[in-house]
């Protein structure tokens, strides 16, 4: 009888295993489950528009008819005169949907901040893609942005400056004070699979009237102020915002703002917290904060209250801030919940999800952050 050699042997095994239901190492939350089964998600990264869930809703609006494929192929910067091959060329010059990914591996400095234009997707997987600098991602007054699989990390302050822009003309942007990604008045952006650390401001700020966002499967490590949903107390523009934030890992060390949320409301679900030092989730100016089924692990040391709320104190019965579901380890608590049944998100059936059980975070957010996807395989 002939032997079967072994090249086939392997073959037939690798089948066999990408075709068992089982063969996932750990159980995906719904987002992942939408792209990452298919092992040819580098032919079809467009398909990952229609994952996104949330306020942001589906991004269709990303792909289909007449979108720019383009590639970062020079990881330098030059924001007055943005070279073809870059990545700042690729933001903010092509005009129209524009999807863009990356040649290699890349470390790519900021000289000022980035502006990001309508329409655009930033799809970092299956490379390893570096952003620091000056200002670093700033969403302003755009809509329909992806941002996806991209480490973000030592972003520093820039003071008043310009870019060059859509059009070819300069926009002139005010001070920066050092946060990774900024959305200054910006509509239906998704902030999916990220690792965000040590800025020297915040992480993400959802400011001045943006909404519909869905902040989901990022890392944030390493930061003092971590998420700002709400320019200032007296933006009241913020009261129109909308976010999600779900299947997210906070930490290790991070200090507060998980988010902070002025004004708008913010469904927050399905995170998992590594503990905190001044608290995780906090607000101001009587906010709409849902925190549902999240798995909060308090410091064996110092503050083990999950919330933080800032006002007097009629003010803040009067808000609707409270936990349905969460699970609490090492004596975290969730203490003074006011406007029990309130705060509902009400998604379309493009937003909506089926919030997971909080036991099964720790799984669900196994793969938050920038993913090591394979050239041939699942990602």
């Amino acid at each position: 009888m002939a032997t079967i050699p072994w090249c086939f042997k392997l073959a037939l095994f690798m089948a066999i295993l990408l075709a068992s239901p089982n063969a996932s190492v750990a159980k995906k939350n719904v987002i992942d489950k939408c792209w990452r089964e298919n092992p040819r998600w580098r032919n079809h990264r467009q398909q990952l528009a229609m994952c996104s869930v949330g306020f942001a809703g589906k991004m269709a609006n990303n792909i289909g008819k007449g979108v720019t494929l383009y590639k970062v192929t020079d990881p330098s910067d030059d924001p007055l005169n943005p070279k073809l091959g870059t990545l700042r060329h690729g933001a903010t010059v092509i005009k129209g949907k524009v999807w863009i990914t990356f040649k290699r591996n890349m470390n790519i400095i900021l000289q000022r901040p980035l502006l990001i234009s309508n329409f655009t997707a930033i799809d970092g997987r299956g490379v390893d893609v570096h952003i620091t600098g000056a200002g670093c991602l700033l969403v302003y007054q755009a809509t329909d942005v992806i941002i996806h699989g991209l480490r973000i990390h030592h972003c520093k302050s820039q003071p008043p400056s310009s870019v060059m822009g859509p059009d070819s003309k300069l926009i002139p942007l005010g001070q920066m004070d050092g946060d990774a990604i900024r959305l200054v008045t910006a509509k239906k952006v998704w902030i999916d699979h990220n690792t965000l650390y040590e800025c020297q401001d915040g992480l993400l700020d959802v400011t001045r009237g943006s909404t519909d966002v869905t902040i989901s499967n990022n890392w944030f490590r390493n930061q003092d102020k971590v998420m700002l949903l709400g320019h200032d107390d007296g933006h009241l523009r913020d009261r129109n915002m909308k976010a999600t934030v779900i299947f997210n890992h906070f930490g290790p060390n991070c200090n507060q703002r998980m988010p902070r949320v002025r004004h708008g409301l913010a469904h927050v679900a399905n995170n998992l917290y590594q503990g905190w030092e001044q608290y995780a989730i906090g607000g101001s100016m009587s906010p709409n904060i849902k925190s549902q089924a999240n798995y909060f692990i308090a410091p064996k040391l110092g503050n083990k209250e999950v919330t933080w709320r800032q006002g007097s104190q009629a003010d803040k019965t009067s808000w609707k801030f409270y936990s349905v579901g969460d699970f609490f380890e090492n004596g975290a608590s969730f203490s003074s919940q006011t406007g029990l049944g309130g705060a509902k998100p009400n998604y379309n059936h493009e937003q909506n999800f089926m919030v997971a059980d909080a036991k099964s975070v720790k799984e669900l957010t196994r793969s938050s952050g920038v993913l090591q996807c394979s050239r041939t395989l699942k990602c």
